[in-house]
Order: C-alpha cells, then structure tokens, then sequence
C-alpha cells in the first residue's frame, strides 16, 4: 500500500480545523495525523508526529502562525502552507512574513457559507498539499553568503543595447526612462521576491512590474508586506496606468496585464486558455514587445512554465535575463523550463539577484537615450 501524504493542521478554531480535516481526508492519499489548536502545541507535536506537511493558520492565541513558522523551520524544516482568512488585514501580513520565514504558500481559508469558493479553495488545498509535501524544504538560519563569479554587468549592458539600436521609428518614442525590469514568479516567489526587492536602493532607476501566482484575496496582503521591506513604492496595477519608474507594479490577480507602447499598462480579461491569473507569459512578452533590448527579465522560482516563453522573447529581442538557480529555488519547474528554451544568460542565487539588479540599474540609467 503507498505511503499517505501525514498533515498536521494547525488552527484555534474547532470548526475550521475539523472542515479542513473533512476537506483533506476526501482524497485517500491524505491523512491527517494530528491538530494543534496553537503554535505552541504544533512546535511540540512536529519532532514526535514528523508530519510531510503543515497547515498552519495565523492568528492564533499563545504562540501565532508566524512564531511556530520561525520554529519549525530553525529546528524542525517541514513544508507550510499558510491557511488563513483574507480579510482580515493583519493575517495577510503574518501570512507574507511567515512566508519570509520558509513557508511555501498561502491560501484563503475555506468558507462553507460560499459554496462554490468553498468547493474551489478545498481542490485547490488538496492539491498544494499533495504537490508542495515533495518539496525538499532547508533550515532558515541565515548562512554566509559565497563568492560567486560574475559577469561585468556594465559592460555586458552598454555592448547589448548597442549592438540593438532602435529603427527611425522607435526612435521618435519618448523614453522617459531606460529601461523596465520585469519579474515572474509562483510556488515560493513572494519569498524570493521579498530579497530582491529590499536589496534595491531609494530611488532605483528603472521600474519594476512583478508578475506572481497566488490566491485571489491575498494580493492586497502581499503588496502591503511587500511595501514593508522595500526601499521603493510598490502598488497594485491599475487600468491605463503609465508606467514610471522607481516604482514597483504588482499585477492583480483577476486580470491579465498586458503593457502597450509607449508604456501603458492595460489590464484584459483571462484567454480561455490561461491556466493561471495572471499569464506571466503574456505580461513578459508585451514588456519586451515594448521595451526591446531594454527589458531586463527575472524568472523565479515555481511549478510549471508560466513565464518561460515571456523570458524567451525578452531573450529573442536583445534583453538581459536571468533565473533563479536550482538550489535556492522552492521549485525549479518555470526557471528550468526557461534555461532548457536557452533563454538565460545569468543563472543566479535569490541573494544575489537584487545586487544584480542594481548594478544593471546603474548601467542603464548611464547610457544616452
């Protein structure tokens, strides 16, 4: 008989605790092996259970979700999903910091009142829980950093754009501004993008748009947390929004975005074969249709290949891009697809990311329009 995927939930609430049971238990790969009403009672329960996988709720009394999380992931590494309610403003920021803290993902708590978001969000947890419980998970003790070789990112700038002049055409576009980062992420990216963003200076140069999977409800969350590390604006895109820089533009969830010349954020309705919100292939590619050898494009860590194809036509147009590298990756699936398309030309390490990204800041914004 196959081994079943262990849980142990980690929620206050009897009812919620026992609907994410039923919900968990409806697929025979799963079994629930324990439920600690705190994260105090979960920190004891983890050594003697050794559960595949945690879902963790936030708020809670005696020791919070983002606590435990820290715990666990110092002593006792265990994959996480963060369960909580999105409405209430003070969870999704724990939520991020937990996230900050090793946990892999976050989900809106399921609500038997709305049937059908109650029937979506509860195959949407089975399934993180059955595909996230195979992610090797590290300690969260900070390491010291290795010296890595890296490229004159000055120099390998100043060459690209170069080499790519714009035609007469293009030309007669006013360019406010250099050039646009644009970076793509799912499974473990609000982590990732978490260091990167907080290593650009006040001030950066450029823009940067962030494409992310993640649960509707937890967008604003995730852009209020975002806000909190970085030394620059970060909001939600709006419709006809002109794009400026030393900005940071999250991406909604609902829509898909799209960027049109010359540098105007549109949000479209999901194609029917979209299988994610937003299409990150569809936000990187109308960038470098725009922006030419002027896109800079970062895939990070996630499942799938959302975002590959994007980074490849940055590639195709003269761009710089780059990848998260395997070992700092929760999942490597959309940065492995990319290098595999031979669209890469830095494959680096998240801590590394953001200093790269300021050096080619610095460059750019050092080059005559």
């Amino acid at each position: 008989m196959e081994k079943k995927i262990r849980v142990l939930i980690v929620e206050d609430s009897n009812v919620c605790a026992e609907i994410i049971k039923h919900i968990l238990e409806s697929d025979p790969e799963i079994q629930v092996v324990g439920i600690a009403s705190n994260g105090e009672e979960a920190i004891r329960m983890v050594p003697e259970l050794k559960p595949d996988i945690i879902s963790m709720d936030i708020h809670m009394p005696k020791m919070n979700g983002l606590e435990a999380t820290e715990y666990i992931m110092a002593y006792h590494p265990t994959p996480i999903i963060v369960v909580s309610s999105s409405i209430h403003d003070r969870d999704t920021h724990l939520a991020f910091e937990a996230i900050s803290a090793g946990a892999l993902d976050v989900l809106e708590k399921p609500d038997p009142i709305i049937w059908g978001e109650f029937a979506k969000i509860g195959n949407e947890l089975i399934n993180k829980v059955k595909f996230l419980s195979r992610v090797k998970v590290i300690t969260h003790i900070r390491g010291k950093r290795k010296t890595r070789r890296t490229i004159d990112v000055k120099k390998q700038i100043v060459e690209d754009i170069s080499k790519e002049r714009f035609t007469d055409e293009n030309k007669q576009k006013v360019f406010v501004y250099p050039g646009v980062v644009v970076i793509v992420a799912s499974t473990g990216g609000p982590q990732a993008l978490g260091k990167i963003i907080s290593a650009l200076p006040k001030n950066y140069p450029l823009p940067v748009i962030i494409g992310q999977h993640i649960a509707e409800g937890f967008i604003g969350g995730f852009v209020e947390w975002l806000s909190s590390v970085s030394k620059i604006p970060v909001k939600i895109v709006e419709h006809l929004e002109e794009i400026k820089p030393s900005q940071v533009y999250v991406c909604p969830v609902e829509k898909n975005t799209v960027v049109n010349e010359p540098g105007i954020f549109q949000l479209v309705d999901p194609r029917e074969n979209d299988l994610y919100k937003p299409s990150l292939d569809l936000l990187v590619s109308t960038v470098a249709g725009v922006y030419k050898n002027r896109t800079v494009g970062v895939i990070l860590t996630g499942m799938g290949s959302d975002g590959a194809k994007g980074i490849q036509r940055v590639y195709e147009l003269k761009g710089h891009t780059i990848a998260q590298d395997e070992t700092t990756s929760t999942v490597f699936g959309m940065p492995k697809t990319a290098i595999e398309l031979g669209a890469i030309k830095e494959v680096l390490a998240v801590d590394d990311i953001g200093e790269r990204l300021r050096q080619i800041g610095e460059a750019m914004s050092n080059i005559k329009l």
